[in-house]
């Protein structure tokens, strides 16, 4: 898992995934024993685990995120392998293609790039004003440059000033934000990346500091404080992670299983929030939120 044991979102993912796997016949302490180890997101506790889980030679391992999976893939030799929430499965080498993995790992990937064009989107319906929008993303993480291109693609079209911040460390984050705010009319979006989720109260802090409107890409900064997200049901997908694990248990290999885009998204907004930034969220995206906070 790429959460801290108490973080309750983390939690709620591991219920899913358990509950489904128990629906399909796998009791823990019964059948099939499951270990966990919750890494947050760090590197070298994600190298350790890793080892650790290794060195158990279990039947499958679940993969919390593409540090995680990465790590995992580094030193599991042939073990099978099932990610959830990986970005982009192909380009980071997990997978020889989608359709046809090959190897030993398989999984569920967090979204299609297509996406992130629709955070621009959210950004203008939710803040009218904003002409200027800072993408911040890791530059060393493909992935994020495909969105930051996405988002690009569509800026014109919106009437939007689009820029990249980096965000590879705490200090890069705070330095970019800070210069980026002194401009009016400014929104942030943030990419998919483990920064997103180490640095998160400082995120919340920055964008209330300096009262930046800002769309996530995961529905718990909303629960934390954060304006708007718009991204894939992560739980359901550790719900269908356990129907992969039920197969491999079963017998099929990982590489034969084909790698699954989301079938669920959900938009979440913090009135709370919108009220402190001056925004009065429009009565069609509230209709549309699968989850408003009041």
């Amino acid at each position: 898992m790429n959460r801290a044991v108490d973080d309750a979102d983390g939690q709620a993912r591991l219920a899913a995934f358990q509950k489904r796997l128990q629906q399909l016949g796998w009791n823990d302490g019964g059948n099939v024993r499951i270990d966990t180890r919750w890494a947050a997101d760090e590197l070298d506790r994600e190298r350790k685990y890793a080892a650790e889980l290794v060195t158990l030679a279990p039947d499958v391992i679940l993969a919390s995120g593409t540090l995680s999976t990465g790590e995992l893939q580094r030193v599991s030799g042939n073990l099978p392998i099932v990610f959830v929430a990986v970005t982009d499965p192909v380009s980071t080498g997990f997978v020889d293609s989608l359709s046809h993995p090959g190897h030993n790992t398989t999984g569920f990937m967090l979204y299609e790039f297509s996406l992130s064009g629709k955070w621009l989107e959210l950004l203008k319906q939710i803040a009218p004003n904003v002409n200027r929008a800072a993408v911040l993303r890791d530059p060393a993480i493909a992935s994020n440059m495909a969105e930051f291109a996405t988002i690009q693609a569509m800026a014109q079209s919106l009437g939007v000033e689009v820029s990249a911040i980096s965000m590879r460390d705490a200090e890069e984050l705070e330095r970019g934000v800070v210069s980026f705010a002194r401009s009016p009319n400014g929104g942030l979006i943030f990419t998919t990346n483990a920064s997103v989720s180490a640095h998160r109260d400082l995120i919340i802090k920055l964008a209330d500091q300096y009262k930046l409107p800002a769309v996530y890409p995961y529905g718990y900064m909303v629960s934390s404080g954060g304006l708007v997200s718009y991204g894939p049901d992560i739980a359901e997908q550790f719900r269908r992670a356990a129907e992969y694990v039920d197969r491999i248990l079963k017998g099929e290999k990982p590489g034969d299983l084909p790698v699954q885009a989301p079938t669920k998204y959900q938009l979440l907004i913090n009135l709370k929030t919108a009220k402190a930034l001056g925004l009065t969220v429009p009565q069609s995206l509230l209709a549309r939120a699968d989850e408003v906070i009041e």
